[in-house]
């Protein structure tokens, strides 16, 4: 299972990048993720790059372990997700430049086992997990278009 939305924004694809890729605030775009914190003394977007993600849906809380798989500038930002070793997703994001700015697509792209979405969904309170990221990703991005405005 994999969802794709898309947006243009009135920003360079270089600024739509520093903004996606600088996961310690997305916080500030995402409804559900509040943060986190770049581990084993990475200080930014890097391939191979570790870093400790945290959600909130409600009085639910949980956090998860991510692994930057793409890294480029302007271009592409996409990185994995795992909780407890468990594959959860990939998430990418896709700038391309047109007139005025450039179109976005994130892309979200289910890596969950069966086995363990029931206990997933217990623990986040999502158990339609596929419709809850896509108005989580619409959210996103007009967050994202908003921030960059011109």
């Amino acid at each position: 299972m994999s969802i794709s939305r898309s947006t243009t924004v009135t920003a360079s694809p270089e600024a739509v990048y520093a903004l996606v890729s600088d996961l310690p605030r997305m916080g500030e775009l995402s409804p559900e993720n509040t943060g986190g914190r770049w581990l084993r003394g990475a200080t930014g977007p890097a391939v191979g790059a570790r870093f400790r993600g945290r959600n909130r849906n409600g009085w639910r809380r949980w956090s998860t372990a991510v692994q930057v798989e793409v890294a480029d500038p302007g271009r592409e930002f996409a990185f994995r997700v795992s909780s407890f070793g468990v594959p959860v997703s990939r998430w990418c994001y896709v700038m391309a430049p047109v007139d005025g700015g450039c179109t976005l697509t994130e892309s979200w792209e289910d890596r969950r086992p069966w086995w363990f979405k029931t206990p997933a969904g217990l623990v986040t309170g999502v158990m339609n997990r596929e419709e809850a990221t896509a108005t989580s990703m619409e959210t996103t991005l007009t967050a994202v278009r908003d921030r960059l405005k011109a």
